[in-house]
This record gives structure tokens, C-alpha cells and sequence, in this order.
């Protein structure tokens, strides 16, 4: 089985958010099955020096994008076992950052039709392409449209996974028009057309041969108009060939025994973990205190992680007896929250206002408590690597936080972390007050510590399911679609 993953980033060569993750970490579980999976990207310019001096130039050509004759280069790079196909076109990708240019229709227009390209001058054939969110999501409409009657390349099955349905990738209908150089019947209500133009993640959605999304909760929420950002209906009707399967983390990337930004390695000990918190408590310039628990964010400070909620209790939070780290970029009204309740609060809570992978490793090690109270989600990662540095959850119950966090019973013992129901500030701030209240009680803490470590959430069990979805598109009798 050949899977060719086309996707907008990956770790380690570039990084904006969970989906590089995922690009990271599937690949080389997916390898361990038998799956010859490899990987296309944009050159990007911030790809580290050292992995571009290591790239070998596969090919060059000329490829047609509507009107356009340009210039499109192939490089190889074999990672961790897997091999890495690079974009490069110095002119739409040669720039700082991944997303947010003006032309963003354009280069990922050019992204699209250069991977289908590059499949007939590379020594791969895939059987799947997998593609990964709006960036990714023309490639099935493009394969239909103009590759699917040729010969060699008629055996494909595509794929689409929604990270995020949020982010849709609508630009104008002239756009389309001009990039991909399709006709008006694309552009009718059930085909491309979204808000008045047209949609990329839409057109995958209704061209691919199979939909999934990163976790069963959230398959089943975006089929409602809450969830659903104006693609519900179209995803009702696309139920039969839609499927949610959760996300993993890299077991061997995210390790508390051996992960070497910690100072402190650890796995079951809570007195180390203790450690690791006296350090952290250290650093950030809070009371160094082991028996007061320490909560932490490491998120976006964007509206979706549920950052109004903490905005709207932010004094009765501080008025706990346990204190606060969060580390994160992103909205000036979050950011200056934040930093306003380091200055009123000192010795409650630090705010670290940047992009700082290892100071959030030891966070994750430090931590007692990891609040995650987001107003939708469709996986979560934090959470996942939390519960791997045994730092105990308090989660919203959506998406993948209610598939991968079982609240606490305290008749019963079961439960991994906290969690509540409703998008409302006191009853995050009531979940919040007795994950604080239970921490103190060292028997029940042992108890949620010996069920976190019963947990399975590397990529194991979901590239299982990868691959047999991949084997059933590719099986005669699937009549997918």
C-alpha cells in the first residue's frame, strides 16, 4: 500500500500548529504497518538550514496553473525513515511564515496542481493520497477534473482529513477560475461555491472518496449547525463516508524519561514530578512551594480555547489557593489579560507571552493540573502530552477532549482528569475548584495517576485504523462515495 500525505507543514521542518504534529508522528506509525507513506510539502523559507542542505533535487519541470507557465522543483529528504517530497518555488514560497499572504488562493493553488504533477516525474506511485486540511483540499477536485481518466493514475482513491473545519480556504470565484481552470459547473450550490465564492476544503470534501476527521466527537458535532461552520448539511449528507479517528502523540518524542529539555526525568514518581514543579516554580519566579498545585495553559490565546470563560472568573481563579503558568501568543485582548494578572497576581501567576518549545516541555513536567476549556476542539494535543508528563486535565467536554479525558468518579475510582459540560465560566471555575480541592487528598491523586498510566494515546491504535480505511478504499468491493 502507497500513501502519499500532501499537507501544508510538518515537524520538524515547519510548525504552526497540531496538524504538524500529526504530519510528524502518523507517517512513521503508519511505516511500523507495512504502509509506504511519504510526505509533499512547500519549500518553505523557514525550513532549517540543516534539513535544506541535506534536501537532493529529484526534479524540475514546468507546470500550468490556468494562464501561468511556471517553474516547479522537487526535493527529497529521507527523515526518521520517511521520505519527504519539497515544493519549491522560491516566488510563492520563499517568504517567512506558512499562511496569512494576500495570495494564499494562488500558492496553494500552485501546492494543489503541483502534487499532482510531481507524482508521474517521481519513483512513486500512491494507491491513497491523504490530504490534510483546505491547503491540501483541491488536489481530489483537480484528479477528478483533469488526471482521473489517465491511465496510470486512475487507481487513486483520495482522502480528506478536516483538522480544523474552521479554517475553509473561501477566496472569489474568479480565483478559482483563473487557478485551476475549471468551468461554471463547479461553481454551482452543491459544488465549490461557499459565502459568494468558492471553498477549497468544500471542494475536498465533495470530490474525495472518503472524509475523516481527528476524533469520533467531533465527526459527529460538525454535523450540526453549531459545529458545523455552514458545511453541516453537506456533511450530513456525506455520513456514510465519514469517520473520526483520534489523534495520537509520538511516544517517543513526547517522553518524560527522556525528553532532553527536562532537567528532571521522570515517570510514575510523583516526587520527582514534585521536582520538576520546584524547578519550574523556580524559573517562572512563583513561590517555590511542592504542596501547592500548579495549573497551567499552553495554548493559542485565541476565542476557541475558551479563554473568555478564565476572562470572566479571572479574580475567583486568582483567589484559589494554587497557582498559574500559561505560555502562548496570539489575540491582544488575551495576551494583556494575562500579563495584567501576572502584574496583579505575582505570586499566583506567571505569563509568558511567547513561542517557547522547551520551556513548555518542562511546563507539561511541572504542572499539576492542565486546564483546557476550549469552545470547540476538534482533537487537542495538549491534553494528550499532559497526561504523558502526568499532569491531570481539566477539560470541556467537546471534540477530542470529551473522546480522550474520562471525567473522575469518586464512587467509583475510574477517570483520568476533570471535565465539564457546558460552554459557562462558573462551571469551569466550580470543575477547577475541585480539581484543586481533590489534589490535596493524596489517595485520590494516586488513584488518577494510576489510571492515566493505564492510557494509550500513541498513534498505534489510530494508524491501525488508517491503514485498514486505506486497504477498504483500495478493496473491489468498496463501493465508497
Amino acid at each position: 500500500m502507497k500513501v502519499l500525505f500532501a499537507a501544508s507543514e510538518a515537524v520538524p521542518f515547519v510548525k504552526t500548529g497540531g496538524l504538524a504534529d500529526v504530519i510528524g508522528s502518523l507517517p512513521k506509525e503508519l511505516a511500523k504497518l507495512g504502509v509506504d507513506v511519504r510526505v509533499i510539502l512547500p519549500k518553505y523559507h523557514d525550513i532549517p538550514e540543516h534539513f535544506v542542505e541535506q534536501m537532493e533535487q529529484v526534479v524540475a519541470f514546468q507546470l500550468q496553473m490556468g494562464w501561468r507557465n511556471l517553474f516547479c522543483g522537487i526535493r527529497q529528504l529521507v527523515h526518521e525513515g520517511i521520505t519527504y517530497y519539497f515544493i519549491d518555488n522560491e516566488y510563492y514560497f520563499n517568504r517567512t511564515g506558512c499562511y496569512g499572504y494576500g495570495d494564499d488562493a494562488e500558492r496553494y493553488a500552485f501546492y494543489c496542481r503541483a502534487v499532482l504533477d510531481a507524482i508521474q516525474h517521481l519513483d512513486f506511485m500512491p494507491d491513497v493520497i491523504h490530504c490534510h486540511d483546505w491547503q491540501a483540499s483541491m488536489i481530489p477536485v483537480l484528479y477528478r477534473a483533469h488526471f482521473s481518466y489517465q491511465p496510470e493514475y486512475a487507481h487513486i482513491k483520495t482522502v480528506v482529513t478536516i483538522h480544523n473545519l474552521r479554517y475553509q480556504g473561501t477566496f472569489s470565484k474568479d480565483a478559482f477560475k483563473d487557478y485551476f481552470a475549471l468551468g461554471d459547473e463547479h461553481f454551482g450550490g452543491y459544488a465549490l461555491e461557499m459565502h459568494g465564492g468558492a471553498s477549497f476544503l468544500k471542494g475536498g470534501l465533495l470530490y474525495s472518496d472518503y472524509i475523516t476527521t481527528v476524533s469520533p466527537t467531533y465527526a459527529e458535532e460538525i454535523q450540526t449547525p453549531y459545529f458545523g461552520e455552514n458545511l453541516d448539511g453537506l456533511l450530513r449528507s456525506q455520513a456514510h463516508r465519514l469517520t473520526g479517528i483520534i489523534n495520537g502523540i509520538d511516544y517517543e518524542e513526547f517522553d518524560p524519561m527522556s525528553d532532553p529539555r527536562l532537567e528532571i526525568h521522570f515517570r510514575d514518581s510523583l516526587v520527582k514530578k514534585q521536582q520538576s514543579k520546584m524547578k519550574l516554580q523556580e524559573r517562572l519566579g512563583l513561590p517555590v512551594n511542592k504542596d501547592v498545585p500548579l495549573i497551567a495553559l499552553v495554548t493559542r490565546l485565541v476565542d476557541q480555547k475558551g479563554l473568555s470563560l478564565i476572562d470572566r472568573v479571572i479574580s475567583e481563579l486568582m483567589a484559589l489557593d494554587a497557582q498559574w503558568v500559561v505560555l502562548g501568543t496570539g489575540d491582544q485582548q488575551f495576551e494583556q489579560l494575562f500579563q495584567w494578572a501576572a502584574n496583579t497576581f505575582p505570586d499566583k501567576l506567571s505569563a509568558q507571552i511567547r513561542f517557547d518549545e522547551p520551556l513548555a516541555r518542562q511546563i507539561y513536567a511541572g504542572s499539576d493540573l492542565f486546564l483546557m476549556p476550549s469552545l470547540f476542539e476538534p482533537c487537542g494535543i495538549g491534553q494528550l502530552i499532559a497526561m504523558r508528563y502526568r499532569s491531570v486535565p481539566i477539560v470541556r467536554e467537546t471534540g477530542g477532549l470529551k473522546d480522550t479525558v474520562q471525567p473522575y468518579n469518586e464512587e467509583t475510582g475510574e477517570g483520568t482528569g476533570f471535565s465539564f459540560a457546558n460552554y459557562n465560566a462558573h462551571d469551569m471555575l466550580y470543575t477547577v475548584e475541585r480539581a484543586v480541592q481533590l489534589y490535596r487528598e493524596p489517595e485520590v491523586w494516586s488513584r488518577l495517576m494510576a489510571n492515566i498510566k493505564k492510557k494509550d494515546f500513541s498513534w498505534r491504535k489510530s494508524a491501525q485504523q488508517y491503514a485498514a480505511l486505506y486497504e477498504n478504499l483500495q478493496s473491489a468491493e468498496a463501493a465508497i462515495g
